[in-house]
């Protein structure tokens, strides 16, 4: 089969397309013939080399996660009745961007005849995140909502669903047309953060009271710049690292000023306090409150294409990849 193959850790240009060995399902799980990925900024920080910590690989590697197709072949102790339907589900670790990928058959979802399927490839890994977000975070009716990378592919989700829990909403991102896209998801006031001391505009845009909830996704200074914008007694979430690492904040200062932190070790699956399941992700879409923006598809040979434009942070929303 072809797939996609980071084949040393590096620049997008180390990914390339190849013959690569067709995966065998085994017990519990199923081989899907791939027709749509998911892809999100991690997975181009984990190409260089980054995140070992989290995410241990070792070129060559098949990336990719999330990914929608039809089940091909089923292992031992799975229903055959899986076999031809329409699915998306999760890699375990890697190997989403091929022609054909293993799924453990419980991380599997048939996709509502009412979706398409790159919708729902879109939502499912963002949306995961997005929801465990939602409910980690405290009561956001009349709250002051910051939410960083706004324009990115989860970043438009938060905004959706702060917008909808009655939140007033600032959207930070980068550049006219991603503003104009966060304040067409429902942001009440949109802030570029490229310009020098963005942060007083937005205590300036509530008043100087400082943020109840802040969604920081953008990571590093401009995470840190996020941070002082918070109030005391508030919530932050330092889910996201896109510009080196995750968000710069003191923790002796979060603690002394009562802020609640939450980072990206308590959005693991397996160690968070709330339980979100595939299911209630595609409910919350069918619902329309996950309405996940795609601007661009890449075939499975651009893959290196589609990272550096998510790198060169020239996307608005999200990006998939069309296998087949």
């Amino acid at each position: 089969m072809r797939a996609a193959v980071v084949t040393e850790f590096g620049g997008p240009e180390v990914v390339r397309t190849m013959d690569w060995p067709a995966p065998v399902a085994g017990p519990g799980e199923v081989v899907v013939d791939v027709q749509v990925t998911d892809l999100i900024f991690v997975e181009t920080a984990i190409r260089h080399g980054q995140h070992g910590g989290f995410f241990d690989v070792t070129p060559p590697y098949v990336p990719g996660n999330s990914l929608g197709g039809q089940v091909r072949t089923v292992g031992d102790g799975v229903d055959e009745s899986w076999i031809g339907k329409t699915v998306i589900g999760r890699t375990v670790g890697f190997g989403a961007h091929a022609e054909q990928a293993v799924v453990p058959v419980d991380s599997l979802l048939t996709v509502p005849e009412e979706l398409n399927l790159e919708t729902a490839v879109a939502a499912f890994g963002d949306g995961f995140t997005a929801l465990l977000l939602e409910q980690l975070a405290p009561d956001l009716q009349g709250k002051e909502v910051l939410i960083t990378a706004a324009a990115g592919g989860m970043g438009v989700l938060l905004v959706q669903l702060a917008h909808k829990a009655g939140a007033h909403v600032i959207g930070a991102a980068r550049g006219q047309a991603k503003l104009d896209l966060v304040k067409a998801q429902g942001a009440d006031v949109v802030i570029d953060y490229s310009e020098p001391g963005w942060e007083k505009s937005v205590l300036e845009a509530i008043n100087g009271d400082g943020a109840d909830a802040v969604f920081e996704g953008a990571g590093g200074k401009l995470g840190a710049a996020a941070f002082s914008t918070v109030k005391d007694g508030g919530w932050f979430s330092a889910h996201g690292a896109p510009s080196g690492g995750f968000a710069e904040y003191d923790e002796a200062e979060a603690s002394r000023r009562g802020i609640t932190v939450e980072g990206i070790r308590d959005l693991r699956a397996d160690t968070t306090k709330v339980v979100i399941s595939g299911a209630d992700v595609l409910e919350r879409v069918l619902r329309g409150d996950l309405v996940p923006v795609i601007d661009r598809t890449f075939s499975l040979d651009e893959l290196g294409e589609a990272h550096a434009a998510i790198e060169n942070r020239s996307l608005l929303g999200k990006a998939l990849i069309r296998v087949s």
